[in-house]
């Protein structure tokens, strides 16, 4: 019998614990042997709840309890503390906190391995859809060159409904926070920093070095207005918040911002709160993984497949290659892409934006007067910002068509 102890109660905590109790049978065989949840620490109580009698206050019940093999953190703050203590204490860790294991990855997994115990963090990337276990594993025979994904559900909600229905990013925000899909305070969602943190643990487990989410260029989408999808779908294309990273010529970029992305790219029919990353690697070439990003029981699945990966290789360390050596990334100004422009003035009268872009096509939209819109050649981020403050520019949106620059 392996116990396990489960840090919050929350959403994600009490879908662990729902799963272990549902799936019993099955998880008992897959990992070799039952798996109890003897202690849960929260600070609230629940009177009614059968969890009530395995509930505990005090982080050191369960640090100084040897019959715990794994400890499951899906609290938040202060979970680094208590995560360090876990490990230092003999037990292995799982979570699901995407800003832990942004900011400490590298030296969790250290801690871990030196114990020859487990930092696992499955739910940390995609909720449900698995993307970390792969990257350690199936694809370890090839090289990363390209991970691109819709990363954040309450972003692509967001943008899905302005898409389809037309409605204001003001009055979808609203219906999100409504319907559960964004919190009170959508910041971390709306301004790309979720996903952001999501691209860095990508990044820092293909090169196997520690990216700083804080260095990565990062946009969220609350400048993207209705008439950018007017002109999104004049052009048979659709707006994402991406968060990507890219190798070339032996340097890594990444950035999180929206994107342009028509018919032919492979997210995009990604639609509603379902997440899709879309990996390259040199060998085995383009693969996708699609599926629930969030959610009660799709987080908790993940969670608890690293509870039982955890319980079978008890005392022995599953290995991940991500040391703390910084990976520095290429600088955003020298990325090449192609950007759709809109720009003030007359459809007739192009001649400075072609006197700074070139021989661009000019695109009209029905009803938005006083304005059009374009597309460049590629150029460097650094040759567009030159060439766009010569211009009368409304917005800029970038354009991935999914290929190495």
């Amino acid at each position: 019998m392996a116990k396990i102890a489960v840090l919050g109660y929350g959403t994600v905590g009490s879908g662990v614990v729902e799963i272990l109790d549902a799936n019993a049978e099955s998880i008992s065989k897959k990992a070799g042997q039952p798996i109890e949840v003897k202690s849960v620490l929260d600070l609230r109580d629940f009177p009614g709840d059968p969890i009530q009698e395995k509930i505990v206050h005090d982080i050191d019940l369960i640090i100084n309890d040897d019959e715990i093999d794994v400890v499951v953190e899906v609290m938040g703050e202060p979970a680094f503390t208590f995560v360090k203590r876990a490990l230092e204490a003999g037990k292995s860790v799982c979570t699901s906190n995407k800003a832990l294991v942004a900011a400490h990855g590298a030296e969790l997994l250290a801690m871990a391995k030196e114990r020859s115990l487990n930092f696992m963090f499955e739910a940390s990337v995609g909720g449900g859809i698995p993307i970390i276990r792969p990257l350690n594993q199936a694809l370890t025979a090839d090289e990363i060159t390209k991970i691109t994904g819709i990363m954040n559900g309450t972003t692509n909600y967001i943008l899905t409904k302005m898409s389809n229905d037309g409605s204001s990013y003001e009055e979808v925000l609203k219906e999100a926070q409504a319907l559960g899909y964004a919190e009170r305070n959508p910041e971390a969602d709306v301004e790309g920093y979720d996903a952001c943190r999501k691209i860095a643990i990508l990044t820092s487990l293909a090169d196997g070095r520690t990216v700083n989410f804080e260095e990565i260029t990062t946009e969220g989408i609350t400048k993207i207005s209705n008439e950018d999808f007017a002109y999104a779908r004049k052009l048979n294309s659709v707006i994402k918040l991406l968060a990507t990273s890219y190798r070339k010529d032996g340097k890594v970029y990444a950035i999180t911002a929206p994107f342009l992305i028509d018919t032919t790219h492979p997210l995009y029919n990604v639609n509603g709160v379902l997440n899709g990353i879309y990996v390259n690697g040199n060998m085995v070439g383009d693969v996708m993984f699609f599926g629930a990003g969030a959610g009660k029981l799709p987080t908790a699945s993940a969670v608890v497949g690293d509870i039982i990966d955890c319980v079978k290789h008890k005392g022995t360390n599953v290995c991940v290659i991500w040391d703390d050596e910084k990976l520095e990334l290429a600088p955003t100004r020298d990325e090449v892409r192609s950007f759709f422009v809109r720009v003030k003035g007359n459809a007739s009268d192009t001649a400075m934006v072609k006197e700074q872009f070139g021989d661009v096509e000019i695109i009209t939209v029905d009803g938005l007067d006083n304005e059009f819109g374009f597309i460049t050649d590629k150029m460097t981020e650094e040759a567009f910002d030159k060439a766009a403050a010569n211009v009368d520019m409304i917005s800029r949106i970038r354009i991935d068509d999914t290929k190495l620059q």
